[in-house]
């Protein structure tokens, strides 16, 4: 029985063959270290944050994520959900801060769950995981696990803007949250606390629509890492995650820049540094390899 307990929420991006596939796989790996155990929630849905501002209307979108609620509060009852992915988390807290503010919304949500023969009480806590891994588990003993220090890397802790706001981790700053550099540290890297791109959108929403204007924010993010002498990126987010990183050959056409900047999830820093092989970690999964990184994992 692992100590904590947890109803995962683990998103379509996480998904095999998904773009974030392989942030599932060192989340997990990363958990079995911390013996942290993932309840998934059965028959999870989508939980609208690509779609759900595209004219489908206030009420579907916030009745998807409530569904899972309903499902997490029906079958992992008493245990705190956790997404992995910034827009999940997102997503789902707006909707349970939302429908615990408007009474008739949440009648409304309700009458569409009971059709699926669910009902939504609303009372239980939604994290990121990096909630879980500062609130939870706490520095001091994420150090304990680490038997491959990170040392000789210099990482860039890039926050994004999903995990900032509106809601933002607990005692972090909007404008320098702070979490990413500590974690790194704990890790045995150097951080960039200097890095001032760590906040900056990544253009996410704009990727399809205005690429241009998406790959100039990205770039500047880019820049800075690379102008802080930065190894590599690490990020909570897979928007932000697969945008710095699959993006960068076309910026590199565009701007005449050449950056091969490895782009990793906070998870697979600590997958290696908890001693697991690169594959554990989902090193494979990378566009750009993360080539110092593996030279550490030694696989």
């Amino acid at each position: 029985m692992a100590k904590r307990q947890y109803s995962f929420y683990p998103g379509c991006s996480s998904q095999k063959g998904a773009s974030s596939s392989n942030y599932l796989i060192s989340a997990q790996t990363m958990c079995e270290e911390l013996d942290i155990q993932l309840n998934e929630i059965p028959d999870w849905n989508c939980c609208a944050a690509s779609i759900g501002y595209a004219g489908g209307g206030e009420l579907p979108r916030l009745t998807l994520s409530a569904r899972n609620i309903a499902l997490s509060e029906k079958h992992n009852p008493g245990q705190d959900i956790v997404a992995t992915c910034a827009a999940c988390w997102l997503s789902t807290r707006e909707a349970a801060e939302r429908l615990q503010h408007d009474p008739a919304l949440a009648k409304d949500a309700n009458i569409a769950l009971a059709e699926a023969g669910l009902t939504l009480k609303n009372q239980t806590p939604i994290k990121h995981m990096v909630e879980v891994l500062i609130q939870d588990i706490g520095y001091d003993t994420i150090k304990t696990k680490v038997k491959r220090p990170l040392a000789g890397l210099k990482i860039a802790g890039y926050v994004g803007c999903q995990t900032n706001r509106p809601f933002g981790i607990a005692g972090e700053s909007f404008e320098n949250p702070q979490y990413l550099d500590r974690l790194i540290e704990t890790l045995g890297a150097d951080s960039i606390p200097q890095f001032e791109k760590k906040v900056q959108c990544c253009g996410g929403a704009l990727a399809f629509s205005e690429p241009a204007k998406s790959q100039e924010m990205i770039k500047g993010i880019l820049e800075s890492a690379h102008d802080n002498g930065a190894d590599l990126i690490v990020t909570p987010c897979p928007v932000c995650q697969m945008n710095a990183e699959v993006y960068q050959e076309q910026i590199n056409a565009t701007y005449g820049t050449n950056f091969k900047m490895p782009v990793v999830y906070y998870s697979t820093l600590m997958a290696i540094a908890f001693g697991r092989s690169a594959k554990d970690a989902a090193l494979t999964g990378q566009v750009v390899p993360a080539d110092k990184l593996a030279a550490i994992a030694g696989e």
